[in-house]
């Protein structure tokens, strides 16, 4: 008998690309912390779609915002002014160091906004931008040159000019790397796809020294880190770095395809009509659910419990490393971004554990082939985690 899970995966399979290896399961219904799939079954999410679904799968308060729009303008082009895209840029200039924003659909696109603007406000001559090794900015051919992992190369070359690698956390290979082409160094204030590395404080603060030491623009890309992922609503507030441009995706619309890059007036005067654009950037529908979304984590003591529940869970993942030094030595990551860091063992089992996790119905995923992964929800349960904390030292026991 052909499940409903089946049924799709088939019908899926006959035409998409295959540039996901995905899990035999159709997700058919989210709440809150949990997602079902097409035969019934039930998933704790501690992936949120890759940490987008920060409010949970289906927050009735970004649904309501999303249908109340839907039934007013979906869509117009950025040739006219809206509503929704106005509010949700004076929230981010609010409660940001930014004075401008550009609206786009996706972090990669973010993020070639801000690449383009970091060239053209340097002028002619200066286009390179040094990134760091373990880095990930984007898929599109700018943000993949951007991006510090060489395996995500292969198979493009050549990969655009004008992208340069720095060493994780050498401040002084970073500075040998700078000449009279660079326009702009761009990090994230934590790595999440290259193992959830958090860069100190004094490192982010050398960059920032740097940057104003040669006249190059800071750019960081908080696309995984903001809105409130880390227990802030953007990570650098924690360093009290301030970058001159800053990328965001992912949370912001808590599931509707939405980016932006927020900067400020000086250097957002470079770019002008015609310099760049989007078709679909700040839409209406997205943008109202971005409105919904700030609005929820804004709201008093929503970032001193994602804080708490860190700290509870942090707690408990460092109880497991005690428990199994063999797969795990620690824990490293900031607020609900978390990783388990795997040894040697670990790392060569670090699939096979991602894997008997799904079939006991919890989802996370491995990074940087270095650490199990843990993005849930920014309103995850102590119970909830609990529950990931019991299966995982299941899992790590059969192993």
């Amino acid at each position: 008998m052909t499940t409903e899970n089946a049924s799709i995966k088939e019908r899926a399979d006959n035409f998409f690309v295959g540039t996901y290896a995905r899990y035999p399961a159709a997700m058919v219904k989210g709440e809150g912390c949990f997602l079902t799939d097409g035969d019934g079954r039930k998933y704790l999410d501690f992936l949120s779609g890759i940490a987008v679904c920060s409010l949970g799968h289906c927050h009735p308060k970004v649904t309501e915002a999303i249908q109340s729009q839907a039934a007013e303008l979906v869509h117009v082009s950025n040739l006219y002014y809206t509503e929704p895209m106005t509010r949700l840029a004076e929230i981010l200039v609010a409660n940001s160091f930014a004075e401008k924003i550009f609206m786009a659909n996706s972090g990669a696109e973010a993020n070639e906004a801000a690449i383009k603007l970091a060239r053209i406000h340097a002028g002619e001559g200066r286009y390179e931008i040094i990134s760091l090794l373990g880095s990930f900015h984007g898929r599109t051919l700018a943000t993949l040159a951007a991006t510090g992992q060489p395996k995500f190369h292969k198979g493009f070359e050549p990969i655009p000019q004008g992208f340069l690698h720095a060493p994780f956390g050498d401040l002084q290979a970073l500075e040998k790397m700078v000449t009279d082409r660079t326009c702009a160094i761009l990090c994230e204030p934590l790595q999440g796809e290259g193992g959830v590395r958090v860069l100190q404080r004094e490192y982010l603060q050398g960059i920032r020294d740097l940057c104003d030491k040669h006249g190059l623009l800071l750019i960081f890309d908080e696309i995984q880190t903001g809105l409130g992922r880390t227990g802030t609503l953007f990570a650098h507030e924690q360093s009290g770095v301030t970058p001159d441009i800053m990328t965001l995706a992912k949370g912001l619309a808590n599931g509707l395809p939405i980016g932006a890059m927020l900067t400020t007036n000086t250097i957002a005067a470079s770019f002008i009509p015609g310099t760049h654009g989007s078709t679909f950037g700040g839409n209406p529908v997205a943008s109202a659910a971005a409105v919904a979304t700030l609005n929820v984590m804004l709201e008093d003591g929503f970032l001193e419990g994602v804080r708490a529940q860190s700290t509870y869970f942090t707690e408990e993942l460092q109880k497991m490393a005690d428990r199994y030094p063999a797969l795990l030595s620690g824990v490293r990551g900031s607020g609900l971004i978390l990783g388990a860091v795997l040894t040697e063992a670990g790392i060569a089992i670090g699939t096979d554990i991602v894997n008997r996790m799904f079939e006991k119905g919890l989802l996370m995923n491995f990074a940087g082939n270095l650490v199990l992964r843990f993005v849930p929800p920014l309103i995850v349960t102590k119970e909830e985690i609990d529950a990931l904390i019991t299966a995982l030292a299941e899992v790590l026991a059969e192993f």
